[in-house]
């Protein structure tokens, strides 16, 4: 004969509603992270920042082979590292294809010689993937995008290396409140950010490319 267990119904209230709680703090923890290589990655931080799920998106250099890598080091050539920005995303929020699609319309994919103004391997787009899983959406979105413009896109995928994040100036400078020494004069790091972008060509570029379709043209 089986005994049958009595449980406290107050009790049983209590584990239900920490399971409910775990459940639902590990909702809110979750963070997935992609990165990508747009050009100047001020911008890139800058768009990507604003995106409804994303958590942060840190400046740094990816893809070379020097290690602890420089501004400078970067932008003068042979490092191998590419301009990138790490985007920590809460996918409960907003998926990667959906990051993905905002990226290639973020920039010029057809350009395999920099970005806009910003001319160099460093400034090259590319995507950096880990599993299988980032790299069938990563292609996925750069068809989807080829066919959206009906040209070629250059925009490499390529296999997620170390991530060193950048200078602590870099990070934010968008909306930095430094005093900074620009061709327009002394600025504020966000004013600077505002005419460096404008003079660059980038929103101008990307809405030429990709009219309506273009997210963050400002």
């Amino acid at each position: 004969m089986h005994r049958i267990l009595k449980v406290n119904p107050f009790f049983l209230a209590v584990l239900i509603t920490l399971g409910v709680m775990a459940h639902g703090s590990r909702a809110q923890a979750a963070t997935d992270t992609l990165v990508v290589a747009g050009g100047c990655f001020w911008c890139v931080e800058s768009d990507f920042e604003g995106v409804k799920g994303v958590k942060s998106a840190v400046s740094g250099y990816t893809g070379g082979s020097t290690k602890n890598p420089t501004y400078k080091d970067v932008t003068r050539g042979g490092s191998g590292h590419y301009e990138a920005v790490k985007i920590s995303y809460d996918p409960n929020v907003v998926t990667v294809d959906h990051l993905l699609s905002l990226f290639f319309r973020s920039v010029d994919p057809t350009d395999a010689g920099g970005q806009f103004c910003d001319r160099g391997d460093s400034y090259r787009t590319a995507i950096f993937v880990s599993n299988k899983a980032e790299k069938a959406a990563a292609e996925a979105a750069k068809q989807d995008a080829q066919a959206a413009l009906g040209k070629t896109v250059v925009t490499p995928i390529l296999p997620k290396a170390k991530f060193y994040k950048a200078e602590d100036y870099h990070q934010d400078y968008y909306k930095g409140t430094n005093i900074v020494i620009t061709r327009f004069g002394p600025k504020r790091q966000s004013e600077a950010y505002k005419r460096y972008r404008k003079a660059c060509g980038r929103d101008a570029r990307v809405k030429q490319l990709w009219g309506n379709e273009a997210p963050f043209t400002h």
